[in-house]
C-alpha cells in the first residue's frame, strides 16, 4: 500500500497526447510542433524554456523527502512540478480509461506488477529494463540472483498489468508504489539504432530491409538486401514518417510508453544516475538487502557525448530539428535540455 512506502506523489492525472491527437507531431504538419512547444512552455510557467536553454543544468533541486531520505536525483523535484503543470491542463483525461484503446494497451503492456512487494514498474526499452526485469524475477523467486548467466526472456515469468481485470488494475494503481526510469531521448534513440541494426538480425530483416527500400537513394529494385547497413540518416527519416502510436517500443517516445500524465509515479529515476536511483527504488519497495541492481556488462558500449554529437551533427539541420520536435514531450516532461544543434557547434 502507498502508506508503507512513504506516501504516493499526488498530482492531477491527464494525457497531453490525447488532447493533441488532431495535431500530433507528424512530419507533414510543420506548424504543429511549434504549437505544442508553446503549450509546453506556457503550462510550466516558463520552466521548460529555462531547461531547454540549459539554465537549469547545474541547479540542485530540493528533492522531496520520502522514508526519511532525500530522493537522490538532481532534478526530481523539478521533474515532478513540470509533469504536474503540463498534465493539469483543462479537459485532460483523469485516468487510464480515458486513453485511446491503443494508448491504453501500450501502457498496460509496459507496466510490470509485483504483488509481494506492492509495486508497479513501467519499463522503457534501452533504459536498463533488462536488468530491472532480472531484479523482478529474483524478487519473485524465479531466479536465484541477478548474476545468473541466462538470456533474458522479456515475457516469461513476469506479470503485466494488461493481464489483470479493470478493478485489479485500479487497485494497484491507487495503492502500489509506482516507478519508471528515463534516459536522455537522443542517447536512447541512438542506443536502439546501434543495437537493433548493428547486432540483431531479426530487426535488420524486419525493419532494416524496408527502411533501405523506402529511403536509400539509388536503391535498385529486386536487389538483395540484408538490412544490416541502415544509416542513421535513413533511420531518422523512417522515424519522422512513423505514427508515434505505431512505433516499435525501442524507439517509441518514453511518454507514450508510460503515460506519466495518467499514472502518478512515485519516483522517476534516470539512466544517467542509474546506480544511485536504482538503489533508492529498491529501498522504496523494501527489497531484501541481498538483492542488488546488476552491474553493467563488460561488453556494454556506452553512448558518449562525443558519439552522440557525431551522429546528431551528421544529420541535415532540417531533419535534426524535426527529430527533436518528434520527441519534444520526452525532453520537456522529463526535463532534459535540448542538445545544441547549431551549425557552429556541429562544426567542432
Amino acid at each position: 500500500a502507498a502508506g508503507r512506502h512513504g506516501g504516493a506523489r499526488s498530482g492531477p492525472p491527464g494525457n497531453l497526447r490525447v488532447t493533441m491527437n488532431s495535431v500530433s507531431v507528424r512530419r507533414n504538419s510543420a506548424a504543429v510542433p511549434f504549437v505544442l512547444t508553446f503549450l509546453v512552455i506556457v503550462a510550466s510557467g516558463g520552466l521548460l524554456m529555462m531547461i531547454e536553454k540549459g539554465m537549469l543544468n547545474t541547479v540542485e533541486a530540493p528533492g522531496p523527502r520520502a522514508m526519511g531520505r532525500r530522493i537522490p536525483t538532481v532534478s526530481q523535484d523539478i521533474r515532478n512540478r513540470t509533469i504536474k503543470a503540463m498534465c493539469s491542463q483543462r479537459n485532460m483525461p483523469r485516468d487510464i480509461w480515458s486513453l485511446q484503446p491503443a494508448q491504453r494497451r501500450t501502457l498496460l503492456q509496459h507496466i510490470l506488477v509485483n504483488d509481494q512487494y506492492g509495486f508497479l514498474y513501467c519499463y522503457v526499452p534501452k533504459v536498463a529494463c533488462s536488468n530491472w526485469k532480472r531484479v523482478m524475477k529474483v524478487l519473485s523467486g524465479v531466479l536465484e540472483n541477478v548474476k545468473v548467466n541466462i538470456k533474458m526472456n522479456h515475457k516469461s515469468d513476469l506479470v503485466f498489468l494488461a493481464s489483470l481485470k479493470p478493478d485489479e488494475i485500479k487497485y494497484r494503481l491507487q495503492h502500489y508504489f509506482k516507478f519508471m526510469f528515463v534516459r536522455e531521448p537522443m542517447a536512447r534513440l541512438l542506443s536502439a539504432y546501434r543495437n537493433k541494426f548493428g547486432e540483431i538480425e531479426a530487426y535488420q530483416k524486419k525493419y532494416g530491409v524496408e527502411i533501405i527500400k523506402r529511403y536509400r537513394k539509388g536503391y535498385i529494385k529486386d536487389s538483395k538486401i540484408a538490412g544490416d547497413d541502415v544509416t542513421f540518416d535513413e533511420f531518422v527519416r523512417y522515424l519522422l514518417d512513423e505514427d508515434i502510436e505505431r512505433m516499435n517500443e525501442h524507439w517509441m517516445p518514453m511518454y507514450n510508453l508510460c503515460q506519466p500524465c495518467v499514472v502518478p509515479y512515485n519516483f522517476i529515476g534516470t539512466y544517467e544516475n542509474l546506480e544511485r536511483d536504482a538503489e533508492y527504488a529498491l529501498q522504496q519497495i523494501k527489497a531484501p538487502s541481498t538483492v542488488q541492481f546488476p552491474e553493467r556488462q563488460a561488453w556494454y558500449k556506452p553512448i558518449t557525448a562525443e558519439t552522440l554529437h557525431y551522429y546528431l551533427c551528421s544529420l541535415p539541420q532540417k531533419l535534426l530539428k524535426e527529430l527533436l520536435l518528434k520527441y519534444i514531450l520526452d525532453f520537456s516532461l522529463f526535463t532534459y535540455p535540448l542538445p545544441n544543434i547549431t551549425t557552429e557547434y556541429c562544426r567542432h
